[in-house]
């Protein structure tokens, strides 16, 4: 079959062995599959990380599908799999799936191959059906949206909250649509791009910044927030009570952390979402004396996973318009590349059943 092959820092477009259903898998057709931030990190990072964690020095891994949020069609079943699903259902999953191999993480292992690809394998139990009706673009849009539901739903937000979202790319307007779901606000929200400010400002956003014009936390003021830790005492010296301000960190380099604990106001939450694939420090003494909590959050849990299907099902959210291009496997290579830049797309859908 036809799938994207990850071979060092390359994308391929090769020919691969057909997946045999192991017990408990489903061989399903990929109708869709976005290209993750994720993704493009991995692609050149993946093989530093995986040396590292072993104590090593980097080597290339073996060849590798990627590809996580997909909508697919069940097509076959393996042995002794309950078949509660009939062929043909489409469905979304969490990605993970599991055979005689043991568990593997799908689109991110080479026992495992994702949706850049015709076929897939995938774990009978944790399949979700696509409610009639729904898209195949809009389904395969859960995983990347459950990621944002995750990220709020870790946040010690109060009644009143306001929130700062660092970071407009699709992790950071999946965290706007949770929050504005979940009936929280005020959201900020603050991008270098204009287009990622746009979509910001469309998918909720009660007030957006430019942190080349003015510095993000310049609204705090406006919602009771103090600044310093000397306002704050002065506030509660005279019995005035502010919600706790959040910070959702979605941009995920090197440096960015420390900036924001230098710039958060006295006693936020940071929430980091933004996944840094390189080395980073900050200074513990100064988020010690503003008293900041850091909350680190990664993926989402399967109950998650299957309220932001509904929720995308029920038009809670309008999700469909980050999408801003659809590509075959033949144009995987260039989507990444066009993806480097922000001003280019926000979101780009892979349909391997185009020619």
């Amino acid at each position: 079959m036809r799938a994207v092959v990850k071979r060092g820092q390359r994308l391929e477009l090769d020919e691969i062995v057909e997946p045999t259903p192991d017990k408990g898998q489903v061989l399903v057709r990929t109708l869709r599959c976005g290209i993750c931030g994720s993704d493009l990190h991995a692609l050149h990072h993946m093989d530093k990380m995986v040396a590292e964690r072993a104590g090593g020095t980097p080597r290339p891994l073996p060849d590798m599908v990627m590809g996580h949020e997909f909508c697919a069609e069940i097509l076959d079943y393996g042995p002794d799999t309950p078949h509660r699903l009939k062929p043909g259902t489409r469905v979304v999953s969490v990605p993970v799936t599991n055979s005689s191999k043991g568990y593997h993480p799908v689109g991110y292992s080479p026992s495992a191959p994702g949706g850049f690809a015709e076929r897939m394998l995938l774990d009978e139990r944790l399949l979700l059906e696509v409610p009639n009706g729904l898209s195949d673009d809009l389904a395969a849009l859960t995983e990347p949206f459950a990621v944002g539901a995750h990220a709020v739903a870790r946040a010690a937000l109060e009644p009143g909250s306001a929130s700062l979202v660092i970071g407009c790319g699709p992790v950071g307007l999946a965290i706007i649509a949770a929050l504005k779901i979940a009936g929280k606000g005020p959201v900020i929200a603050a991008d270098f791009s204009p287009r990622r400010r746009a979509e910001a400002e469309r998918m909720g956003a009660d007030v957006i910044i430019d942190p080349a014009v003015e510095g993000p936390h310049g609204k705090w003021a406006d919602y009771g927030v103090p600044a310093t830790e000397a306002e704050a005492h002065i506030a509660r010296m005279a019995g005035k009570a502010h919600a706790r301000p959040i910070v959702f960190e979605c941009v995920g380099v090197p440096g960015i952390l420390q900036r924001i604990i230098e710039d958060c106001p006295p006693g936020a939450q940071i929430v980091v979402a933004g996944v840094c694939m390189e080395p980073d420090s900050f200074r513990p003494s100064m988020a010690i004396t503003k008293q900041l909590n850091l909350e680190f959050v990664y993926g989402y849990t399967p109950d998650e996973f299957a309220a932001t299907l509904r929720e995308i099902a029920e038009g809670m959210v309008d999700v469909g318009r980050i999408i801003t291009g659809t590509v075959g496997l033949g144009g995987v290579p260039q989507a990444f590349d066009d993806l480097s830049d922000p001003e280019n797309h926000v979101k780009i859908m892979v349909d391997p059943t185009a020619g």
